[in-house]
């Protein structure tokens, strides 16, 4: 499970790699991202359960 140090290391070197203007930002694209992906999960259609087999055996 992630904990409070690990974040705060993560937060550090966020702002070493992008820079603390950047970060906001790609939080934000970050976030928007996650939304879309679930709105596309819940637009998604429900797969069909395959069809029963017929208790006879393939002719080959």
């Amino acid at each position: 499970m992630i904990g409070t140090q690990d974040l705060l290391i993560a937060l550090a070197l966020g702002a070493f790699f992008f820079g603390a203007k950047k970060l906001p930002e790609l939080s934000r694209s970050l976030g928007r991202a996650l939304v879309e992906f679930k709105k596309g999960l819940e637009d998604a259609p429900e797969p069909k359960p395959p069809a029963p087999a017929s208790g006879k055996p393939e002719a080959k």
